[in-house]
């Protein structure tokens, strides 16, 4: 059984990798900064599959910028390069400041630009986003018979925001969902689609159709996560005028002219290993000072 390392050489030894989770997201996470992995989506597409591998929504690759402390890479399950993912780049954050690559306030290169990073002490990351941008209040879509009227707006990547007065968790959005991620008014690039009740002026409830969970989920499953599809939608209710903003998951600096999105449970790894074949080793999000403290003495020891 060939190891991740023999990705690229089949001298080389095999390729450590840890696997994390934050905001409903499962990610394999490489420090790709000696460049080994050669083909990504090979590689995403290997590691990511569930059942047979050691399964996730996507691959993170973590390597050298000129531009900030470290640059990301993001692939989605299937091999294919995204611009950006909020969870995915708190998880990130996350692992760059276990494995001593970042301090705690960092700044991450991502293909949709440079956004800032900080990691609590308690392990949850916070992220400083530009503010969402190319805001349509209303956007209606044609869908078969049906007329759907949402808002567009762009965190990063697109979003298709939809309202729902009731039923948000017993109706099945998957179809819509589809219809509307692909739908050619929006672009080659399509949406996430974001299906969202207000509950209230400072809360709302969200379910989002995402085009990297489609394999994984049987189709296209639609669950909450509430990463960039929190920001967008938290934007999209403010300019519409429906909630009050600054919520726990999104809040503006208006001074910084920055969006901060953070969740109030900390990203955490969920496995460690060296080869697709391992089993998986458990390991609470609990004590990063202590796994910094043995890296740092292991860097210190091979730099002597």
């Amino acid at each position: 059984m060939k190891t991740l390392g023999q990705v690229q050489s089949a001298k080389q030894d095999p390729l450590a990798f840890a696997k994390m989770a934050g905001g409903g997201n499962d990610f394999v996470v490489i420090d790709n900064r000696q460049g080994r992995v050669a083909d990504a989506g090979e590689l995403t597409r290997r590691i990511c599959t569930p059942h047979l591998s050691v399964g996730a929504d996507g691959l993170i690759l973590i390597e050298h910028s000129p531009r900030a402390t470290f640059r990301m890479r993001y692939f989605n399950q299937d091999g294919g390069l995204a611009d950006f993912c909020a969870n995915g780049t708190r998880c990130a954050a996350r692992f760059a400041f276990v494995n001593v690559i970042a301090p705690k306030r960092m700044t991450i290169e991502t293909d949709a630009g440079v956004v800032g990073a900080e990691v609590a002490d308690g392990g949850a990351v916070t992220l400083s986003l530009p503010p969402p941008r190319a805001f349509a209040a209303e956007r209606s879509l044609r869908v078969g018979e049906r007329t759907i009227r949402g808002s567009s707006i762009l965190v990063g990547v697109p979003h298709y925001v939809i309202y729902v007065r009731d039923g948000l968790w017993s109706h099945d959005v998957v179809p819509l969902g589809r219809a509307i991620r692909t739908h050619a008014d929006l672009g080659s690039a399509g949406a996430n689609v974001n299906f969202v009740t207000i509950c209230d002026e400072h809360a709302i409830e969200v379910r989002t159709y995402e085009p990297d969970v489609r394999a994984r989920r049987g189709g296209g499953d639609a669950v909450m996560r509430l990463g960039r599809g929190g920001v967008g939608v938290d934007g999209g209710a403010v300019g519409e005028g429906d909630v009050a903003g600054g919520g726990a998951d999104a809040e503006r600096d208006h001074a910084r002219g920055v969006v901060r999105a953070g969740r109030r449970r900390a990203e955490r790894r969920t496995a460690e290993g060296r080869r697709a074949a391992d089993l998986p080793r458990h390991d609470d999000a609990g004590d990063d000072r202590r796994v910094r403290s043995r890296l740092r003495a292991r860097s210190q020891s091979a730099e002597c």
